[in-house]
């Protein structure tokens, strides 16, 4: 699938160092990669509506990562996905109206123009469900052979009874009655009869009347959830992989899924790390499309907010808590960018100066991706010192924002 064009970074002078990055699996700072190449898988959207704060903080949250490690001279891969066939989509697309396949496309397209507009670098596999059915219904039948997986009437769901590398629930360290709550709130059937247990998930879901569905080897239907992330995610980047990113809301079931199907397909690990993106408030209650207080990116550059003080809004805050947008945040990087702006518009009186903000960015970036050490390292630096061009690069090349 098409991404978006991909914004140009400068190329700083040296190399910075490899990121101390937070492990949701081991609650533990890890550097990573151990080697010279890095791989980040990111689950993608469910396109059924525009691109919201929430949203657009995991991706740059994950543009973060990518550029630490461009910086650190990595060989870099990256891929995401797009649940363009699912039942919130289908949903909304019967409320309104419209033919399922162009309501995907549409808002797949306004995601594209509100990622190039905050400058997220895109990633080198942008990958639809809808392209890969082959190779996840596939999947799907490989577990079914080696009795990993089950059938409850014509639907296929994967036995988490088997024994396994790990424990259910201890890839998030989660109890079993929040797993049940999460598993009901991510769209599963804990109470469905037939489960050899409430918490297997779906992996093929068998055609209803009205629905979307392909042949496949193990009936006409359509996948689940979390085999499709596995099964690109797989293809894309091998597995193991370096990190697999996310939302903290994804972190069970859908991660921890995600990697008991990897290892049931014969992975040894799926991800070395797992990162997961805290979440975003607003009017008191988690951003979510079923809540509908949203706050589009859309509507924000429709409004005439630029996108580069929308971008420092969100860098603002720590990639890992969760916050509440407010009109304060706009407000503060409104007010930020003109300095930052104004900043880089006067010549240095002494152009010989040696002198830039680009340890300081490099120093705060590997503790965890502290974007907000970052951000007030450069404040304080315009403070005392004038623009100088590795400054201006290193703040376009590692924090997104282009002030030239």
């Amino acid at each position: 699938m098409r991404t978006w064009d991909r914004a140009h970074t400068p190329r700083l002078p040296g190399r910075g160092p490899r990121p101390a990055l937070h492990d949701a699996k081991t609650d533990a700072p890890v550097v990573v990669p151990g080697g010279d190449d890095a791989s980040l898988y990111t689950c993608g959207i469910t396109p059924y509506d525009a691109t919201h704060i929430g949203h657009a903080a995991t991706y740059l949250a994950s543009d973060t990562l990518t550029r630490v490690w461009l910086d650190a001279g990595l060989t870099v891969r990256t891929a995401m996905n797009s649940t363009d066939v699912d039942d919130p989509l289908l949903e909304r697309a019967t409320r309104d109206g419209v033919d399922w396949l162009e309501l995907a496309e549409h808002e797949q397209e306004v995601f594209r123009h509100d990622m190039a507009a905050l400058r997220i670098l895109p990633p080198d596999a942008w990958i639809a469900v809808t392209e890969r059915i082959d190779a996840i219904a596939e999947a799907v039948a490989r577990l079914v052979d080696s009795g990993d997986a089950y059938r409850v009437d014509d639907d296929v769901y994967f036995d988490t009874t088997r024994e396994r590398a790990y424990p259910l629930g201890l890839g998030s360290r989660t109890d079993r009655d929040a797993m049940l709550h999460l598993a009901r709130e991510h769209g599963g059937d804990p109470e469905r009869p037939g489960k050899r247990d409430p918490l297997d998930p779906l992996l093929w879901r068998a055609e209803r009347p009205g629905e979307p569905a392909w042949d496949s080897p193990v009936g006409r239907g359509r996948p689940g959830w979390h085999i499709e992330c596995a099964v690109i995610a797989m293809a894309e980047l091998g597995a193991p992989f370096t990190v697999a990113a996310g939302g903290i809301d994804l972190r069970f079931p859908h991660q921890e899924m995600q990697a008991h199907h990897a290892l049931a397909l014969g992975a040894t690990l799926f991800s070395e790390t797992r990162a997961n993106a805290g979440l975003v408030a607003y009017d008191g209650e988690k951003m979510s499309k079923s809540l509908g207080n949203l706050v589009k990116v859309r509507v924000l550059l429709e409004e005439g907010v630029r996108p580069a003080a929308i971008r420092l809004a969100l860098l603002a805050h720590h990639w890992r808590t969760d916050w509440e947008w407010t009109a304060a945040d706009l407000e503060a990087a409104d007010a930020r960018l003109d300095a930052w702006t104004a900043w880089a518009q006067i010549p240095p009186d002494d152009p010989s100066l040696d002198d830039s903000v680009l340890e300081w960015l490099r120093s705060t970036l590997h503790h965890d991706l502290d974007t907000p050490a970052a951000l007030q390292a450069v404040d304080a630096f315009i403070a005392r010192a004038p623009a100088d061009d590795v400054s201006i690069d290193a703040i376009d090349a590692l924090l997104g924002v282009r002030l030239r």
